[in-house]
């Protein structure tokens, strides 16, 4: 049986989105890995602890906004405010405390990792949450805090935003409407009830399926510009640009698959793929640099 205060954990996970913040604060520690000249662990725990906090505060917002469609739909009508056990109240406390204090302890690594995190919030709460039910090119306006985190963590490293934390944020950026697209396409129905709009097309049509597949070609090529020494200190050697290039192939022909099957269970390996993909290409990045 669960007890009061399990149910108080699970539902603070669940209003921040613990799951996604954790894998936001992977990119941004991938970021400043490749960033750092120097790695300070200190430097990392504020970057781990602020981005959580921003990604909290921005799915805390988030929710507090959409919970009435939330109630709508099947994936979301347990989530802690339309289920009733957690107030409006109380999660925009969560939201305000998280924003503060996010914002104070990316500050205190350098003002510029600071600055695009209240960016991130701002864009994510003001400008995505409310396009969600307008446009399909919510997708497009979310793609710009979604891409932010990679980038954030060189910026923590560095100080500053150039051509390097630019490409890591540019990658991020393709990669995001593959990924929501293929979501968008398997939670369709779910959605519907909700009234998002999250394909291109606004339907599971061969429209859609082309422009996933083209954001994915978009991204693979993306991904291997920093073996062409044309990205200033952020690069990567042959050997790394053929392991970049095999999982590309593989998270293309996930999409290809989509394109070719338009089928829920295809959308839902394309996600699960897109995910393993990124984590994979950060993974190698890093590991290239401390290695070569």
């Amino acid at each position: 049986m669960q007890t009061a205060q399990t149910s108080i954990i699970r539902d603070f996970a669940e209003i921040t989105k613990m799951r996604l913040s954790v894998s936001v604060v992977f990119s941004s520690i991938a970021g400043y890995l490749l960033g750092a000249e120097t790695v300070s662990i200190t430097s990392l725990l504020l970057l781990a602890i602020g981005g959580y906090l921003m990604v909290g505060a921005s799915n805390a917002y988030n929710q507090i906004i959409e919970k009435d469609l939330d109630v709508l739909m099947h994936r979301t009508r347990n989530r802690p405010i339309p289920a009733g056990r957690m107030t409006v109240n109380t999660a925009f406390i969560i939201a305000t405390v998280f924003t503060i204090l996010g914002i104070g302890v990316l500050y205190s690594i350098n003002p510029k990792t600071a600055m695009f995190g209240a960016i991130s919030i701002f864009m994510y709460v003001s400008l995505y949450t409310p396009l969600k039910t307008k446009t399909p090119l919510s997708v497009f306006v979310g793609a710009f805090p979604g891409a932010i985190p990679f980038m954030l963590g060189w910026v923590a490293a560095t100080g500053n935003f150039g051509i390097e934390a630019g490409t890591l944020f540019m990658i991020q950026f393709f990669w995001q409407f593959p990924h929501f697209w293929a979501i968008g396409w398997f939670l369709y129905t779910d959605y519907k009830r909700g009234g998002f709009f999250m394909l291109p097309t606004g339907k599971q049509d061969k429209g859609t399926a082309v422009q996933v597949v083209l954001y994915t070609i978009w991204t693979v090529l993306v991904s291997l510009i920093p073996a062409f020494g044309v990205t200033g200190k952020f690069y990567i050697t042959p050997v790394s640009a053929v392991f970049v290039g095999l999982i590309g192939i593989w998270f293309l022909l996930a999409a290809l698959k989509l394109y070719k099957q338009k089928t829920e269970s295809a959308a839902k390996k394309l996600m699960l793929v897109s995910v393993s993909y990124i984590t994979l290409l950060q993974i190698i990045y890093v590991l290239d640099k401390f290695i070569r």
